[in-house]
């Protein structure tokens, strides 16, 4: 007997390839990566990631040319669950859209990195802004006029004040396989989430999500 016929309801499928633009406030490097607890000095995690959808689609919605901002508020590592989100999508994304994504975002679809951190955090709100994201590698910006910023560069040699140029490979990365590593610096307050933090940690890398088996 499939799926179906036990009377649940099919899976949509979705594909979204592009690139994502993280901040959060840990140590530049983020050992939540390596040992699943934050380095912030409170022990929390607090984020405002960016997602630039190059192409995808979710069923018949296309999703290609998208910009979504995450501005995230976990009280403690993101395991241990009760955070708090607000998406941010651009004025021009259409109803359609916005329910594909909030399906993928929140894990209701399934798959990798979503089935897994759509199960920690409950959504405070969702807002349409301009996004405005400066992709020049480690020295991207994100910007939302009205709501916040966020701006990297690159880690620095402590002795010379050279670039430190830093890539974490990690080989079961179920957010991303390949991260650019810098410093950053973000602030941002909408729905009643208001973050700020100055010299933490900035990561640029390549995303390709989906819920294909």
């Amino acid at each position: 007997m499939t799926a179906t016929e036990a009377g649940a309801a099919p899976t949509t499928k979705y594909r979204i390839v592009g690139k994502g633009y993280e901040f959060c406030n840990c140590q530049p490097g983020c050992t939540c990566n390596f040992s699943g607890f934050p380095t912030s000095p409170d022990g929390s995690c607090k984020a405002l990631v960016g997602n630039v959808i190059t192409s995808g689609s979710c069923g018949d919605v296309d999703l290609s040319g998208i910009k979504a901002v995450a501005i995230i508020d976990w009280p403690k590592a993101i395991h241990d669950g009760n955070g708090r989100a607000v998406f941010v999508v651009e004025p021009s994304t259409t109803d359609a859209q916005i329910d594909a994504l909030a399906r993928i975002y929140t894990g209701q679809l399934g798959g990798l990195p979503w089935s897994i951190l759509g199960t920690t955090y409950s959504v405070a709100g969702l807002v349409k802004a301009p996004i405005e994201i400066v992709d020049n590698g480690r020295h991207s910006s994100v910007r939302i006029p009205g709501i916040g910023e966020a701006t990297g560069t690159t880690l620095k040699n402590p002795v010379t004040g050279e670039d430190n140029i830093v890539d974490i490979a990690l080989q079961h990365g179920f957010i991303w396989k390949l991260g650019q590593c810098g410093v950053g610096s973000f602030h941002a307050a909408a729905e009643g989430l208001d973050l700020s933090f100055k010299d933490s940690n900035w990561i640029l890398y390549d995303f390709d999500w989906s819920n294909a088996a």
